[in-house]
């Protein structure tokens, strides 16, 4: 396997256990931040599309080991949101500020749609998450705040870049 899926799967899981303990105290209108799915996105973004798919299916099965959702749930969302966002390696310049907010913005939305789907699907095994409610704008709102920051962060970590790429 690639560094930089092992990496991504290893600060995911470090992520999901910092967002079931330590964020979850301090939730608002019961959102917290998806950190694990900024990670995510950043990493399939630079990698490109197997190491946001691989990373986003290992991830995922063991974040739904933290969640109380169905089993593969996480496993199938973020295996998704990893390679849709890994389509779109180089094609943008990654900016500080505005990318790694529409990416982030985005792969949230991306998230709630397949949410919403698999929930009229599936009927009520799967929760709803519903786009007029608190929780679905606070958390996106937390993870399009929080993602130029992360971005900042994960970029200055040479284990999650491709070796030939440069950090300017």
């Amino acid at each position: 396997m690639n560094k930089s899926i092992i990496w991504t799967v290893v600060l995911c899981i470090l992520a999901g256990i910092l967002q079931s303990t330590v964020l979850e105290k301090i939730a608002l209108y019961g959102a917290i931040p998806d950190i694990a799915l900024c990670i995510l996105i950043f990493s399939a973004y630079v990698n490109g599309t197997m190491t946001g798919q691989v990373g986003g299916f290992f991830s995922g099965l063991f974040l739904d080991f933290f969640s109380v959702a169905p089993l593969g749930l996480n496993c199938l969302i973020r295996t998704i949101i990893g390679a849709v966002t890994g389509l779109f390696k180089g094609t943008f310049f990654l900016d500080k500020i505005f990318l790694p907010a529409i990416l982030c913005a985005l792969g949230t939305i991306i998230k709630a749609i397949i949410l919403f789907i698999l929930h009229l699907v599936s009927g009520r095994l799967i929760p709803e998450y519903p786009f007029l409610s608190p929780v679905f704008w606070v958390e996106l709102g937390m993870n399009t705040i929080i993602a130029p920051l992360l971005f900042i962060i994960l970029i200055r970590l040479p284990f999650l870049r491709p070796p030939k790429w440069s950090n300017k």
